[in-house]
């Protein structure tokens, strides 16, 4: 019969793309965590070997090979012998390639277990690279390839959906997808008495995206009872997506362990002791017991005589089952905090540059990038603090315009080691407020700050249309038209992109760092002005990496406020309050440039707009049909609503105006710099919102004219109300 005592573990590790090597020590390393705290069984994410994010190098057969080498040099350590090993790797079976799982004990391949439901939806493309499982409960034999073969003393093992069966108990595994399906895998395995259910995810974040992550995980065992072990990639593994680990572990619905979100820790194990007999007087409920006695759905069990609770452990008296807790989360301002702090170390360390470069506006967007290095560095700080032994080394190998071997001490100076930031101001255009909130932010945060005009560099481009058209472009405020306006403004942006670059590669030089290096350039777009198309192609838009780039301006704010208390810069109180402008224009007594009355709409707007367009999938017509009752002047007014109050005809052209700068601005989005994705509207091309880039004009579309139809309809109904209304008075 066995215990009944438990002691399970489950991981995030921070695995890198087709980092081999290291990504098998860190597997290696979770499993003597794991043995350390008396763990018999061990649970990792989703393709742990070859790292989660490898994409279109799927399709390559070294991958499924070295994956294999991977799990054999795994097989072949004794260290890792005596528990039970769930690890994720792609495999080859028949010529299909599966996204797979090998559960292993001692040195042998006990099962394969195929993922059966795929992620297809948003950033997830696993249908390109893998074929699904298609036979629930069933199981074929897979060839084992000589490198197997003689560790084995097979040239077989189990490949399908099975369940391992050990003396006390069964336990069964559901990857990633499977748990958000509607009949996921665990309730048939719970109805088959299955007690554990392990689950190795590749779960990227979002914001919020944890509380409905908890309430499915929760929920899939208060429902059927048992115990629910969740692992999870942690960090950048070499995309625009941050996985934020949260490895936890659930009993009968209640959390009883659960690992950081995000942390510069490669390798996390959370355990937890659990009691089966909680387990099955959770499920002694009569209708529950009717339901697996009529369940036709029953799993072959793998058999093993390796114990998970080893009968002499019940007489353990120190050892006890661990007590529930409530669940951890953290408020979106901690979220871009410690998501863009995490994300940005772990793409600079892993790319080898000297550190980020930032050009401040002195307006907020870029002010935010600004401020996620500095808490990037904060991070850093309290990790060297904490003794991360990886942290350290990446410290040291980063840091060199010190004495050798010396470590930063505040996160200042960490950022003046890696961060620079620079102001590119024009006389007539950049104000002194701009000009002097740069310079406080850069003073507070501690950067390498560089304050410059490119009046020069301007005026030589300006000569040459000059010189070559005879044509002299003006400003709009000096009587020029719309389209000279245009090429004046873009032309000042685009000098401030080159201008980065030019300094991103030459300063480390320029301070004395040796061996110089360059500056990866941070772009400070958020996702409205990327939707709506209000910047310049090629402009300080275009960077290495932007990581606000799916952040709207309302968290954007609501991070600034809580940064100024939480990380004491008052400086950023001044950015809360100045006017967006983009500083494109001549400033005159009569004119300053403003961003929302460039776009014709508001940030707020522009963030329902996005929200309606991609979330809601919503036409031009159905975005209208929406929200001229949202929107709508005639409304009540209750609490919580801070929607506006427009006419239908006002609305109407809202979102007339929004989708035809969507359309003409479109070709700019398969452009955009890659952004660290925080939210599920992000407008990026190349990765999460596949759309054409070359549309008719959408002023002619018969979704516009069915927007009038429509309109037509509703203003005559409102006319007739009206008039009732006095009839009635």
């Amino acid at each position: 019969m066995g215990g009944h005592l438990v002691t399970v573990a489950t991981c995030s590790l921070n695995q890198w793309v087709l980092d081999w090597e290291g990504n098998l020590q860190r597997i290696i390393e979770s499993i003597h965590l794991a043995k350390k705290a008396g763990a018999r069984l061990r649970v990792g994410p989703e393709l742990e070997i070859c790292g989660y994010s490898s994409l279109d190098h799927f399709h390559e057969l070294d991958v499924y090979t070295h994956s294999l080498e991977m799990l054999r040099k795994l097989l072949e350590d004794e260290s890792c012998h005596d528990i039970l090993i769930d690890v994720g790797l792609p495999i080859l079976h028949r010529n299909i390639r599966y996204n797979a799982r090998a559960i292993c004990l001692n040195g042998k391949i006990l099962l394969i277990r195929p993922k059966m439901w795929l992620a297809n939806d948003g950033n997830y493309r696993e249908m390109r690279h893998f074929t699904p499982w298609m036979r629930p409960r069933e199981t074929e034999l897979f060839h084992l390839p000589k490198i197997l073969q003689e560790i084995q003393g097979e040239t077989h093992v189990l490949f399908g959906d099975a369940v391992i069966s050990t003396p006390e108990t069964a336990f069964g595994a559901e990857t990633c997808e499977e748990l958000f399906t509607p009949k996921a895998p665990h309730i048939d395995m719970a109805l088959d008495g299955v007690e554990i259910i392990t689950n190795s995810s590749g779960s990227h974040f979002t914001l919020q995206k944890l509380d409905v992550r908890l309430k499915l995980i929760m929920e899939a065992t208060r429902k059927s009872g048992g115990v629910y072990l969740y692992a999870n990639q942690q960090g950048c593994d070499g995309e625009r997506l941050y996985f934020d680990g949260c490895a936890m572990i659930i009993v009968n619905g209640d959390i009883v362990a659960q690992g950081s979100q995000f942390s510069l820790n490669d390798v996390e194990v959370v355990t937890a002791t659990v009691d089966l007999e909680e387990v099955r007087a959770y499920r002694s409920s009569i209708s529950r017991g009717l339901q697996a006695a009529t369940s036709d759905a029953k799993y072959q069990r793998i058999q093993t005589s390796f114990e998970l609770s080893p009968e002499d452990e019940d007489t353990d008296i120190w050892k006890k089952p661990t007590l529930p807790r409530p669940p951890r989360y953290h408020s979106v301002e901690e979220e871009i905090a410690l998501c863009g702090g995490c994300y940005l170390w772990d793409y600079l360390r892993r790319s080898g540059t000297a550190g980020y470069l930032v050009p401040l506006s002195g307006g907020i967007d870029s002010c935010a990038t600004a401020t996620l290095v500095y808490s990037m560095c904060r991070i850093v700080i309290q990790a060297i603090e904490d003794g991360n032994r990886q942290v350290i080394e990446d410290v040291k190998r980063i840091c060199k315009y010190g004495k050798e071997g010396e470590l930063p001490k505040t996160p200042q100076e960490l950022c003046n080691q890696v961060f620079t930031t620079i102001y590119m101001g024009m006389s007539k255009q950049s104000s002194a407020e701009t000009r002097g909130r740069a310079k406080e932010l850069s003073e507070a945060i501690g950067s390498y700050h560089v304050n410059l005009d490119i009046d020069e560099a301007y005026e030589a481009q300006k000569k040459l249309i000059v010189q070559t058209t005879g044509f002299d472009p003006k400003f709009k405020v000096h009587g020029g038209t719309v389209q000279e306006n245009l090429t004046l403004q873009c032309l000042q942006a685009r000098i401030r992109m080159v201008t980065a670059y030019e300094f991103g590669q030459i300063l480390p030089t320029a301070r004395g760092r040796p061996g110089g290096g360059s500056l990866l350039v941070l772009g400070s777009a958020n996702v409205g002005e990327s939707l709506r198309g209000y910047l310049t192609k090629y402009d300080c838009s275009s960077a290495d990496i932007n990581p606000i780039g799916s952040i709207d301006k309302a968290d954007l704010k609501r991070f600034i406020a809580w940064a100024e208390k939480e990380f004491d810069l008052p400086c950023l109180h001044d950015f809360l309050t100045a006017v967006p402008t983009a500083e494109l224009e001549p400033i005159t007594k009569e004119y300053v440039q403003s961003d929302e009355a460039d776009m014709g709409m508001t940030y707020a707007e522009l963030t329902v707009f996005g929200r309606l367009r991609k979330l809601n999938k919503l036409g031009p017509y159905a975005m209208f049909q929406r929200l001229v009752h949202d929107w709508s002047a005639d409304r009540e007014k209750v609490e919580g609503d801070e929607a506006p109050f427009y006419t239908p005809r006002q609305v109407a052209e809202k979102v007339k105006r929004f989708f035809h700068f969507y359309a003409i601005n479109r070709h700019k989005m398969t452009t955009l710099t890659p952004a660290l994705h925080c939210n599920d509207y992000s407008p990026d091309d190349n990765r999460f919102d596949l759309r054409p880039f070359l549309y008719p004009p959408f002023w002619k579309s018969w979704s516009f004219k069915r927007i009038d139809m429509e309109l037509e309809k509703i203003e005559k109904k409102r006319e007739e109300r009206a008039g009732k209304g006095k009839e009635i008075d």
